[in-house]
């Protein structure tokens, strides 16, 4: 029970003073805002809207107000609207009843004004009520940007109009009726900036999701739009009203590029800053929304609030007796309207005397016309007679013009006649003449092609006959030769294409082309066979013959016109790509690669390699450091001893690189003789770029092994991602063992330290892979199943759903294998390089050194020639797969 003034108030009672203070103070605030000289914060308006979480008290008191009667007031009323949607509850955008909020006159100074700001309040709401939250769907999108450019059209119209109002008139922003009419900029100020926030990034989702073209329309309004808000934001920067209320945001020079999607990186969001300032103290129990203070409050703290209530009171009092003269004033203007009315319905009466004595005289004049038009008719009656007369007299001269037309137009019927069969007889003449030239043109092309097509099999003939002529068979040629030849398949479907459009020039000399070029296809084809294996010879040799086969026969074709028709490309098409892919299948692998670069590029990958490697011991040092930082207990435990491993791992890796290199250089001096190192490392080609495989290799594997420590000390990542890269680093080194000691001496010491050095490595490795899982044991939290109230039912339960799970976990492994392996197969089926090639590019023996076996787990690395120019930091990887060395 709460105390009020000495009465005693229930719940209801409470709701019920609740609600009678927020509608005094609403009326008080409306009455303060609207009567006022000058416009003031409505601080206790959106106070009342929090309180009744709506504003349906406001537009209560509001929709009495006679806004239509006063523009001024109109003015005034939008503005203290704009801030009630602005900063009062949620509910008021969307419980705000829609209607015009202006329709009196608009040609005053303020009546244009307020119809604008109308129509932009009745938008704004309309909005609010139509987007209600954020959607993902394509079309929504569309529907947003709509209903946005539509409130930002609304929003700029109004301070144009403004500045044109203020333009023509004496009113300054300096006055205070410049000011009135300035006020309403600072909201839609701070409107515009961020409906052009949301504009520009509601278009760049647009773009990314749309073709440019659909959005032309879009971009084109939004850029007319950025150039007004632009305008309108600087003309109001400069105005001194604004420079103390308010900081305007500046916009860019130019609007964002929708083209391009890094632009969005560069876009910034305007922001409006207001300054603040101490507003009067008049909030006086607006912030009491909780109904705790109501109950069980102290004798000073009731006297306190009654005391405050009749301050309020008396506020209230005067402010109702200066309403109440307001109404007064009102009553007056309405007595004296309706004094002007009576006045003028006096005037109407006698204007009504004045309007029935005219009557009677035009009720005279009436019948005096009606007697002239009785003379009138008699007059016009004699008139028809002699018109009858003079009609009868036409119709007779109109039936003999009337016969003589019909004589003519049936003679001028058989002229016409006579003419059609003239014209058709001469396009008979025509037509014959047309086609008997197009057929001795066509006899004259044909007699053409048949020549050009003779000498087209002569020329493929006589390269059929160097295929078994001796002194061919000691010519060679290279692949890439082999393939410039190829453009044969091109020139057969510009035969064709000319063929069907019956383009004769083009025809004679697609033929010459396709003859020539297939001589060169066939006698190249046969040179380069030369230099094959067995099985690429005779395959390349059989198609070179297959080609000049069915090359032969299109041409016979296209000699007679009986199997004219029949004459089709295509089967030499498919030949030609025959020939096409045994000539990419001859090209030598890594051909793009410059020999004399490769001394020069291995150095250069082993100095990578050995700082990639100095980097990953430093970044573990740093990782280190930071987990002694954020961690401690049993994490920091399994931290230091994982990261520990790692190191060690690194510094076995670094030290199996400079064994390497110096394995590298004791046989480049003993094995390139005379030779420049470069001119060494150009004539074993294979094994350099073997060797400098599992260099990139053994350095990225070094980094990979930082980033994945990296992560499961971070908790980002999964221990059996360190696992993999310890697996990966172990096989990665002995790939580049097996690549040294296919050159190096057998008994050699640097050798055998060089594989000492791979053995430290796999026992690091194997260390890493023992703290990792060790780490992991640690650190798993095993919750002990609890079976307490559990049924029977229940169990079984239970049971088929774990069942379910362990079934499809199988399946899901089972693919996942099958999956691996098909991954694994494609890689080899790429990368993969022939081992009869590798021996026959260094002169080896085909059988090499033993190579020590990966572990089944970890995916072993094929082989794939790449380009040694490429800086080591950026390694080159194929679909996530690294070359290592074929042995």
């Amino acid at each position: 029970m709460l105390k009020v003034c000495g009465v005693e108030l229930t719940s209801q009672g409470v709701e019920l003073f609740s609600r009678e203070r927020i509608e005094s103070r609403v009326l008080f605030w409306l009455c303060i805002l609207l009567v006022g000289s000058s416009l003031m914060g409505p601080t206790g308006i959106i106070l009342g809207t929090y309180r009744e979480k709506g504003a349906f008290t406001f537009w209560s008191y509001a929709l009495g107000i006679p806004l239509s009667s006063n523009s001024i007031l109109s003015w005034k009323f939008c503005h203290v609207l704009h801030k009630v949607l602005r900063d009062g509850h949620h509910n008021v955008k969307t419980c705000s009843p829609l209607y015009t909020l202006y329709s009196g006159n608009l040609h005053d100074r303020y009546g244009q004004l307020v119809a604008l700001y109308s129509k932009l309040l009745c938008t704004k709401m309309e909005f609010h009520m139509k987007v209600r939250a954020p959607s993902t769907v394509l079309g929504d999108g569309m529907f947003y940007h709509g209903t946005l450019a539509n409130l930002t059209i609304v929003c700029i119209a109004l301070p144009q109009v403004l500045s044109q109002n203020l333009n023509t008139s004496i009113a300054i922003s300096t006055t205070t009726s410049g000011q009135c009419r300035l006020s309403p900029l600072i909201q839609v100020i701070q409107d515009c900036s961020h409906l052009y926030h949301f504009t520009v990034k509601l278009l760049f989702k647009l773009h990314a999701c749309l073709p440019a073209d659909t959005l032309q329309g879009h971009r084109d309004r939004f850029h007319d739009q950025f150039h007004s808000l632009k305008t309108f934001f600087n003309k109001a920067r400069d105005m001194l009203y604004f420079k103390r209320l308010i900081q305007i945001p500046k916009l860019p020079e130019s609007p964002p590029n929708f083209l391009h999607a890094a632009s969005l990186a560069k876009h910034a969001r305007p922001v409006v800053v207001i300054p603040s300032e101490d507003e009067p103290e008049q909030q006086e129990d607006d912030d009491d929304d909780d109904p705790e203070p109501l109950i069980n409050v102290s004798a000073v703290t009731m006297d306190f609030q009654i005391e405050n209530l009749q301050q309020d009171l008396e506020l209230l009092r005067a402010d109702l007796e200066r309403v109440k003269g307001e109404a007064q004033r009102y009553i007056t203007q309405l007595k004296s309207q309706i004094n002007s009315l009576e006045a003028e319905l006096e005037e109407q009466r006698v204007h009504k005397q004045r309007a029935l004595v005219e009557n009677e005289q035009l009720r005279m004049e009436l019948e005096a016309t009606r007697r002239r038009n009785a003379e009138h008719e008699i007059v016009q009656a004699t008139f028809g007679e002699a018109e009858s007369k003079r009609a009868q007299a036409t119709e007779q001269r109109y039936t003999k013009l009337k016969e003589k037309h019909t004589e003519l137009v049936s003679s001028h019927a058989e002229l016409l006649r006579k003419v059609q069969n003239l014209i058709y007889f001469c396009h008979s003449v025509v037509f014959c003449l047309v086609h008997w030239l197009q057929q001795k043109l066509l006899e004259e092309q044909f007699s053409l092609l048949q020549g050009t097509v003779s000498e087209a099999e002569c020329i493929i003939q006589d390269a059929v006959a160097k295929l078994d002529d001796p002194l061919h068979i000691r010519c060679t040629s290279s692949p890439v030769t082999e393939l410039g030849c190829v453009g044969i398949g091109s020139d057969t479907f510009s035969l064709c294409s000319c063929f069907c459009s019956l383009d004769a020039g083009g025809l004679l000399r697609a033929l010459t082309n396709f003859s020539h070029l297939a001589a060169d296809t066939i006698i190249n084809g046969s040179a380069t066979a030369h230099l094959a294996p067995t099985d690429h010879s005779d395959r390349l040799t059989e198609n070179c013959r297959g080609c000049a086969t069915q090359s032969l026969q299109f041409l016979k074709d296209l000699k007679s016109k009986a199997s004219l028709q029949r004459a089709d490309p295509a089967s030499i098409r498919i030949v030609v790509e025959k020939i096409l892919r045994l000539g990419e299948e001859l090209r030598p692998k890594g051909m793009d690669v410059r020999q004399d670069e490769l001394g020069d590029l291995v150095d250069k990958e082993m100095a990578a390699t050995s700082a990639a490697i100095e980097k990953a011991v430093r970044r573990i040092d740093e990782m280190m450091n930071q987990a002694r930082m954020d961690t401690s207990g049993v994490k920091l435990e399994v931290n230091e001893r994982i990261l520990y491993s790692c190191t060690d791992l690194m510094k076995a890796i670094h030290l199996l690189v400079l064994t390497s290199t110096d394995l590298q250089k004791e046989i480049v001096e003993g094995g390139r003789g005379a030779a420049t190192i470069k001119e060494f490392y150009a004539r074993n080609s294979r094994w350099t770029e073997g060797l400098l495989s599992a260099s990139k290799a053994v350095g990225w594997g070094a980094t990979q092994m930082v980033e994945s420590a990296d992560k499961v000390v971070l908790h980002t990542g999964k221990y059996e991602e360190l696992i993999v890269c310890s697996h990966e680093i172990a096989a990665s080194t002995a790939q580049l063992v097996a690549s040294s000691k296919v050159k190096a001496d057998r008994n050699s010491t640097k050798l055998t330290a060089l594989q000492q050095a791979s053995r430290h490595v796999n026992e690091m490795a194997a260390n890493v892979v023992a703290s990792t899982k060790t780490g992991q044991e640690h650190l798993e939290d095993k919750d002990t199943m609890d079976f307490s109230g559990m049924s029977l039912i229940k169990l079984k339960m239970e049971e088929m759903e774990s069942q379910v799970k362990v079934l499809e976990l199988e399946n899901q492994l089972g693919n996942e294998r099958l999956r691996l392996g098909e991954l694994r197969k494609k890689h080899y089926d790429i990368a993969g390089v022939p081992t009869a090639d590798l021996s026959e590019g260094n002169g080896l023996d085909p059988s090499p050194a033993p190579v020590a076996p990966s572990k089944p787990s970890v995916m072993r690395k094929p082989d794939l020639a790449q380009k040694p120019n490429l800086p080591p930091k950026n390694m080159v990887r194929e679909h996530n797969c690294w070359i290592c060395v074929h042995v």
